[in-house]
């Protein structure tokens, strides 16, 4: 009895490693050598990723189906950033991020350029590129357009 519930249990969750990685699907060499061909993959709201063949992945077949998986976790500990306890960061396999760190500093490191496409950028009071000045920079509610330094 005991061995047949440990059996539909194994067929419910399974660990293996992603090979061909695609927007919707994913394909998972299981680690008892089974490859599970298509298990869709689920992105939390608002994160879109796009792992490279070799991550983690972590499924579980609803009802036991092995045909139906589904990638609840996809990981890869080869790009894992070294983190203090509580910090956060969003990054990639080439070394760019964004980090939330300790005490309320916010690191950007990019590699290329940093773009930001928004019609204007305050910074502790002065507002770069607000329409009202045609691209000028205003400090304290005065234009500075043409000013240097």
């Amino acid at each position: 009895m005991i061995g047949q519930v440990w059996r539909r249990l194994q067929l419910l969750v399974a660990q293996g490693v992603g090979r061909l990685v695609g927007a919707e699907f994913v394909q998972v060499g299981v680690l008892d050598g089974e490859t599970v061909p298509k298990a869709r993959r689920v992105e939390p709201y608002g994160l879109s990723y796009r792992p490279k063949p070799g991550c983690q992945v972590y499924l579980v077949f609803p009802g036991g189906d092995r045909a139906e998986g589904i990638a609840l976790v996809i990981g890869d500990k080869r790009y894992q950033m070294d983190l203090a306890e509580g910090e956060v960061a969003l990054h990639d396999d080439e070394g760019n991020f964004v980090k939330m760190g300790r005490g309320g500093v916010v690191t950007i490191k990019a590699s290329g350029h940093v773009n930001l496409e928004t019609p204007s950028v305050r910074h502790n009071g002065i507002e770069i590129g607000t329409p009202h000045t045609h691209g000028g920079v205003l400090r304290g509610g005065a234009s500075t357009y043409g000013v240097h330094g």
